[in-house]
């Protein structure tokens, strides 16, 4: 029974465990398949062990211009969409201003929304206005839909805030701005840094809204989803394992140097 003892005692453990196994499974896939040298056009049997794609990434033709395009994108959507969204957090939470309890309601339907009816209203939108769909409406439909995520996690982070701190502050002779970069800012970084992340993700990985207001412009996803009819290159996994890596040391880097300095302070 001590094995039954101990199965108890770690259940939740073992559980999170296959849970986080279970979602990392495709993207060891992903990495395991950018390492093969497939007979065919399709990327979806193991042939053979080989370096050939990472050593070329750039070798299918018009994917690293999709890839540029996506990842312009998807910065700029997202210092766009957390300039915007750390500014409407602050609002919503410090200021009493008609229509905000309708406008916090309103923040969430972005994310409630199916993207297929975002997509097709953006579109309408658009195309009444006479935009040339392009680059730049995939960039306004990004920052759209990338603002309900930032809003929603600045706004938890600036809630938990103790104005106590602030008024410290004030009391010790510090201005407006010096309070703000000083003690308000460095408060509220982890919530805008997740809200930055998440939209940066969202916006690199969105395919159904872009794919709706492209026009002519092709970004990574659609490259993707176009070579799929065709033929998976293997540079795809590559490009795929790359992004994943990138993701991965952008949230663990932080954590190891959060953990240092806090082990420093002890």
């Amino acid at each position: 029974m001590p094995v039954v003892n101990w199965l108890k005692r770690h259940l939740v453990v073992i559980a999170g465990l296959f849970t986080l196994a279970y979602l990392l499974l495709p993207n060891v896939i992903v990495t395991v398949f950018s390492f093969n040298k497939p007979k065919g056009r399709f990327n979806y049997q193991w042939q053979q062990f080989s370096l050939d794609a990472w050593k070329q990434p750039c070798g299918v033709a018009d994917m690293c211009n999709s890839l540029s395009i996506s990842l312009q994108i998807a910065v700029w959507a997202t210092l766009g969409a957390t300039i915007l969204g750390t500014m409407i957090s602050f609002a919503l939470v410090r200021y009493r201003f008609r229509a905000r309890g309708a406008i916090n309601s309103l923040i969430f339907l972005p994310m409630a929304m199916p993207e297929v009816v975002m997509a097709a209203s953006l579109l309408t939108l658009f195309l009444n206005m006479g935009a040339q769909l392009g680059f730049w409406t995939i960039l306004i439909a990004h920052i759209m839909f990338c603002l309900s995520f930032v809003v929603t996690a600045v706004k938890a982070r600036v809630m938990s805030m103790d104005p106590r701190l602030e008024e410290a502050a004030r009391d010790l002779y510090a201005g407006p701005v010096q309070t703000f970069l000083r003690v308000t800012l460095p408060i509220a970084a982890p919530g805008i840094a997740a809200g930055a992340l998440l939209s940066f993700a969202l916006s690199f990985d969105d395919f159904i809204i872009t794919n709706f207001n492209a026009g002519s412009t092709v970004t990574f996803p659609m490259f993707v989803w176009g070579s799929a009819q065709r033929g998976t290159p293997v540079q795809i996994n590559v490009i795929g394992t790359a992004m994943f890596l990138l993701a991965v040391l952008l949230v663990l880097v932080p954590m190891l140097i959060n953990n240092r300095r806090n082990s420093q302070k002890a």
